[in-house]
């Protein structure tokens, strides 16, 4: 909805009330059955309306679902991004991406999670997420690189300074196409998919529950994680 509430007709106003309600609904059922199993009809019993009169709103399930979709990838860009604003890190980063999936784990799943069967999301939504890729891209390429045995390119791997390049490092110099044009060294971006994949299973492994029961705190278990990727303090 363009415009802000004090410029927003009367009518527009409304609009964004009942597509706020909408989506409000759409949560409690995602929550409750899943993404796949979402029903604007149901939405509309519960808001007491019929069926023709909701789909003035949302064209379709897959329309509702972009909308989501959007709002989800839409607060996390913006979280990073003002984080990076303000001199964020690479912890920082992680920290911020891990406070927002625990803030609302069913937005975290729609976005990261399994793909709703049958819905493809058009290219809009890749270049909200691209967004969030780039900011991680940039503190990757500017901040000091790890020198662990777990590090890509570290010293105990092929691709020690002066030695050739890790296979996969050197792959993604010609397989850069996720980065869009983001200028990061192949080094960077190996970093940058090493940093998103193994923190992102951390995540998911934990808003799934699958600590539950183990004894140990998974924030420290974070924080064990990011220690291994980011380099020594002086």
């Amino acid at each position: 909805m363009a415009g802000t509430p004090e410029t927003l007709t009367p009518r527009e106003r409304y609009r964004a009330q009942v597509c706020s309600e909408i989506k409000e609904h759409a949560w409690e059922q995602i929550a409750a059955a899943g993404a796949s199993a979402l029903s604007l009809n149901a939405i509309a019993k519960r808001m007491g309306m019929s069926g023709p009169a909701l789909y003035r709103y949302f064209a379709g399930r897959d329309d509702l679902i972009t909308e989501l979709i959007r709002d989800a990838y839409r607060s996390l860009a913006d979280a990073v991004r003002t984080a990076s604003a303000a001199g964020a890190g690479l912890a920082e980063l992680a920290q911020v991406l891990r406070h927002w999936a625990l803030a609302d784990p069913q937005r975290y799943f729609l976005v990261y999670g399994t793909p709703v069967p049958g819905y493809h999301a058009p290219e809009e939504i890749t270049g909200i997420s691209s967004e969030i890729m780039s900011h991680l891209l940039d503190a990757c390429t500017t901040s000091p690189a790890p020198d662990g045995p777990g590090a890509p390119d570290s010293p105990d791997r092929p691709g020690a300074p002066g030695g050739p390049a890790a296979p996969f490092t050197a792959h993604l110099a010609t397989h850069r196409e996720w980065a869009a044009s983001h200028p990061a060294p192949p080094a960077a971006l190996h970093r940058a998919l090493t940093f998103w994949t193994r923190l992102h299973g951390l995540l998911s492994l934990e808003l799934a529950g699958h600590f539950r029961g183990m004894g140990f705190d998974p924030a420290l278990f974070f924080a064990a994680e990011l220690d291994d990727l980011l380099p020594p303090g002086p």
